[in-house]
């Protein structure tokens, strides 16, 4: 089957390629030909605008309406904004608080209680009203605004680059997050709810834009309403529509999409583009898809690295697939093993892994490499490094061995390399939806009894390290802007003679559990209740500063006949994500 380009990724990547005029756009209505309005010290002044008074949106044929990338900002100056967001224990609500930083001093203050209750952003922060040519309303909508979202600088004197961080994090089990917009930028305000497209047909039509008002008492934005006429027209599915009229739209979120990454490349043009697979069906080398698919994970279940990749369909990580949020090239392994004796410091900083409760939990037909006709426990898993040091991992291959030696190396709080350690093998992973080098060991999966005290299935799994998901980035040296965010090219090809994984401090790698051979087989379990167990570090072969957190257990109950089996997943403490 020859399968098309995702639209509706290449329209994000098109209008991220766009921001950056967009925002320039904004930069010459500025006052004061670069002066920084007026602003009590260490408030941030939030405005919102319309980088477009015109946009125009393509309907893709076969996708169920349009995405309202409108092109409206919310502009920042005098401060900087800043959100950090945190719960201490998923038994605790979150809670978001706002700094404000005036030179070295620096204040915070409580938004109130139950206005923000995740990761993805400030709920119903913009209010859209779209009419007709006829002047009636045809719908109307709220969005949450991700103040990470694809960003800009409004005048030539604002910071060069943003120090905040490039998503936000809609993976269920997040704990910390920091949300910001520097002072002199811009942040995208309308690219939300790609998840819900709005079924408009071809015509013309306007759109006014608000922020809510509990969000205007409480940041002192002005009640401005941008209105910008919307043209829809219609583009075939192999047309070449392209986009974006008048430069006022912008795709946003994941760091691919970033107009603040101008090296971040357009899936217009970009090769990996072309691989990608249409979600059921048969793909390429005959790879099958069950009729959940190996690309229909439960939709905001997932990661917005994952979800909102931008640059292939298929969730595979391997040649031509992308999971990550961009494209990054693979890091430099050392240029030879290490020699001499190893050995680690005993007060040398050092990584510390943990397990989150497994989520999108679901009963498949299993993928490549499955028996037809039995039925699979399909899930997501998370091992994420808590610090104060990032997990670097070296696989060095001998030649012609299928195998590569694996070595942890480690640092002090200047950077330099103090100590390494042996620590298994890295091994090739030919099968469609890997194909890139795998660190062994890393984290096993098990599936235990109702008195967790058996084991009824078990799977233990090899992993490529990347930075998939931002879980707590309020922890000690939590690293930003972590590099390797991408699996098609973190991890190395099958000629590799050396590869570089790195699991950085505040993030962690998710994986989908819609691969060969990474699902529990539940064909003849009895119905039941069960525990998905998830471990780091199993056989203790990398060094952590604490081994007593890597484990974690998600409750499920069994049910249905065979063929038809269902699965029902409680919710964990205060986080209900199946």
């Amino acid at each position: 089957m020859t399968s098309q380009p995702d639209r509706k990724a290449l329209t994000r990547a098109a209008f991220a390629a766009a921001a950056v005029l967009t925002v320039v756009t904004v930069a010459g209505a500025a006052p004061g030909a670069g002066a920084a309005p007026a602003s009590p010290a260490g408030t941030p002044k939030l405005k919102l605008i319309a980088a477009s008074k015109a946009v125009t949106l393509d309907r893709w044929e076969g996708e169920p309406g349009v995405y309202l990338d409108l092109g409206t900002y919310v502009t920042v100056d005098g401060a900087p904004l800043e959100l950090n967001v945190t719960r201490r224990s998923y038994k605790d609500p979150v809670v978001a608080r706002q700094i404000l930083r005036n030179g070295t001093h620096t204040t915070s203050r409580t938004l109130p209680a139950g206005l923000v209750k995740d990761f993805s952003g400030l709920p119903g922060f913009l209010e859209v009203s779209v009419k007709n040519a006829a002047g009636q309303e045809v719908t109307r909508s709220k969005g949450t605004f991700c103040p990470n979202n694809a960003s800009g600088r409004l005048r030539p004197d604002a910071p060069a680059t943003s120090h905040y961080p490039e998503s936000c994090s809609t993976n269920p089990f997040t704990l910390g997050s920091v949300w910001g917009v520097e002072k002199g930028w811009a942040a995208n305000s309308s690219t939300v709810d790609y998840d819900k497209p709005v079924d408009l047909p071809v015509g013309e039509y306007t759109a006014k834009v608000s922020v809510a008002k509990k969000y205007r008492d409480l940041f002192g934005i002005p009640d401005d309403h941008p209105t910008i006429k919307v043209t829809v027209r219609q583009t075939g599915d192999g047309g070449s529509g392209g986009g974006t009229s008048g430069g006022g739209t912008t795709g946003g979120g994941t760091a691919g999409q970033r107009a603040a990454s101008p090296s971040a490349p357009s899936a217009l043009s970009d090769p990996h583009a072309q691989h990608s697979q249409h979600s059921t069906g048969v793909g390429h080398a005959g790879h099958h898809f069950g009729p959940r698919g190996a690309d229909a994970p439960t939709p905001g279940a997932l990661s917005h690295a994952l979800e909102a990749r931008g640059l292939a369909h298929h969730l595979g990580d391997g040649l031509g697939h992308t999971d990550g949020s961009r494209v990054a090239p693979a890091l430099r392994a050392d240029g030879r093993r290490p020699t001499g004796r190893a050995g680690v410091p005993a007060n040398v900083p050092k990584p510390d892994l943990r397990s989150l409760p497994a989520w999108d939990i679901a009963v498949t037909d299993g993928e490549d490499g499955d028996v037809p006709g039995k039925d699979y426990l399909a899930f997501s898993a998370n091992v994420w490094n808590a610090g104060p040091a990032p997990l670097v991992v070296d696989g060095f291959r001998k030649p012609g061995a299928d195998l590569m030696d694996a070595y942890q190396y480690f640092y002090d709080a200047h950077g330099k390399q103090v100590g390494y350690a042996p620590t298994g093998t890295m091994e090739w992973d030919p099968r469609i939806g890997h194909e890139h080098w795998h660190f062994t060991d890393f984290a096993s999966y098990r599936l235990l009894s109702a008195d967790r005290t058996r084991q009824v299935r078990s799977g233990k799994e090899a992993f490529c390290l990347a930075n998939t998901d931002a879980i707590d980035y309020t922890v000690r040296n939590a690293n930003w802007h972590p590099y390797n965010t991408d699996l098609s090219t973190a991890c190395g090809q099958q000629n590799s003679i050396s590869v570089r994984e790195v699991l950085d401090v505040g993030s962690g790698d998710t994986y989908t559990q819609y691969r060969p051979g990474q699902s529990f087989d539940i064909s003849d379990l009895p119905n039941g209740t069960y525990y998905i167990e998830v471990k780091a570090n199993p056989a203790h072969r990398l060094q952590e500063t604490d081994l007593k957190n890597n484990v974690s257990l998600r409750k499920v109950v069994l049910g249905g006949t065979p063929g038809a089996r269902t699965v029902q997943v409680p919710p964990y403490d205060l986080v209900d994500a199946p």
